[in-house]
């Protein structure tokens, strides 16, 4: 399955992992914040001690070397580096992170730097945060500071991760961190910030940069998939997989976040659409937007099937009763994982990786001490599958990035939902790799 070159790695985010919340001089982000105010996440549960990475770190690389994982995706706290997020550096959090790519190093694993995952750090936010023009500037020196200080061992970068989701999830619908609903108005001019700090991003990693950079990014979407392979059905799904959602889901699009990006220009559908709620978009907002990457990105769970309807406008297809679906509800739909990419790569032709896949399952340890988990095997192997057929069909697929390497701590679903390779009894951060782990250390390394 894929070629000798593919890139196999894993995934993580920092605040979902690391623990040590507010600890060794690190800042609070908003999801410190957040996590402690009742009744915002399940059970009141918080990631202050999480995996308890921020210690455990050389075990859990030992894992990743154990299993033949060559890449590791993961993310740095904003505020663990810089505890107001500009200005003043805490050492201590640099030193973290360098003893974290130090030992990724050793062990023969490549970086994959992320540099926001949705970290914001909590004196930003009370300055207004992605509302806050000056955002760009304070997003574009904490990007040079990592390019700085880990670009001699580090030479893949992502900016951003799922802006759908840190401005969609939290100010449109208000369910994640800071926990605080927006106008329109107001989140589209954080969308549009968001981007600009992107680009300003991209300059100052190369700008810093001791070696050549390799930098893309990474968002989402659930993706609309044809339900036959007919040329209406197919051109209905990709029209609306590109399309402009209505004004309240806007944040979902896929267009709108990845076209000023790749062509410096926001979709024709989405300028018209949300025309009155827009902020003022100039020329050089856009030239910053899209600074040249070098790949592109896309983290993908699931889609749902359109067809081309009487009229020859796309129409979504109803789920049959008893549709499968993940232990956190989310459906399965591997064909998410062939069109998605197909559709992606013939609009933005940059080099593709999925950057996030994988599946929410109702893990235990079994009376034998092991963790079996025949869901997440099946799951990974049908996505795969998929895969394979579209770079088989002409995309450029160059890796594929599992979601995730460790259970952790599931954002506003806290420990309840796990989708590690490995499972981590929160109470004595014992970790066990699952059956799921060892099958995708035989398939990365060509035994099966």
């Amino acid at each position: 399955m894929f070629d000798k070159d593919f890139t196999w790695g894993v995934a993580t985010a920092s605040y979902q992992i690391e623990g040590a919340a507010g600890q060794h001089g690190a800042g609070k982000t908003i999801w410190d914040v957040f996590s402690h105010d009742q009744g915002r996440v399940y059970d009141d549960q918080n990631g202050d001690r999480a995996c308890n990475h921020y210690e455990l770190y050389q075990k859990d690389i030992a894992i990743m070397k154990e299993l033949g994982i060559k890449n590791y995706r993961f993310s740095v706290n904003w505020a663990r580096v810089l505890p107001d997020g500009f200005g003043r550096v805490n050492e201590e959090g640099i030193d973290f992170y360098n003893r974290l790519i130090d030992a990724m190093v050793e062990a023969g694993i490549e970086p994959w730097l992320t540099v926001f995952h949705w970290e914001l750090p909590y004196e930003i936010y009370k300055r207004g945060g992605w509302l806050n023009p000056d955002i760009v500037e304070w997003f574009g020196d904490y990007a040079a500071l990592l390019s700085e200080r880990f670009s001699d061992r580090v030479k893949h970068f992502f900016t951003i991760n799922e802006p759908q989701c840190f401005i969609g999830l939290s100010y449109v619908r208000g369910v994640h961190a800071p926990g605080a609903k927006r106008t329109p108005e107001e989140t589209l001019q954080m969308g549009h910030n968001a981007l600009k700090a992107h680009g300003r991003a991209v300059q100052r990693l190369r700008e810093k940069a001791k070696q050549p950079l390799i930098i893309g990014v990474a968002p989402t979407g659930s993706v609309a998939y044809p339900s036959t392979d007919s040329p209406e059905d197919v051109a209905a799904a990709k029209k609306l997989y590109f399309g402009a959602p209505d004004l309240e889901d806007w944040a979902w699009s896929v267009a709108w976040w990845s076209d000023p990006i790749v062509f410096g220009k926001y979709p024709e559908d989405g300028l018209k659409k949300y025309e009155r709620f827009l902020p003022e978009i100039t020329d050089d907002d856009l030239k910053l937007i899209s600074q040249p990457i070098d790949f592109y990105g896309q983290n993908i769970y699931n889609g749902y099937e359109v067809r081309a309807g009487e009229d020859g406008e796309p129409e979504a297809v109803s789920r049959y009763d008893g549709f499968p679906r993940t232990a956190i509800g989310w459906p399965i739909t591997p064909e998410a994982l062939y069109w998605g990419p197909r559709f992606l790569y013939e609009r933005y032709k940059l080099p593709f990786y999925i950057t996030e896949n994988g599946i929410s399952c109702c893990d235990v340890v079994s009376l034998d001490g092991r963790v079996h988990d025949p869901e997440r095997t099946d799951f990974t192997e049908r996505y795969l599958l998929a895969l394979e057929r579209a770079k088989k069909d002409g995309a450029d697929i160059r890796g594929y990035f599992h979601w995730s390497l460790l259970d952790n701590f599931e954002w506003a679903d806290g420990y309840k939902e796990r989708f590690g390779l490995v499972y981590v009894d929160y109470r004595t951060q014992e970790r066990i790799i699952k059956d799921s782990g060892y099958w995708y250390s035989k398939l990365i390394c060509q035994e099966i």
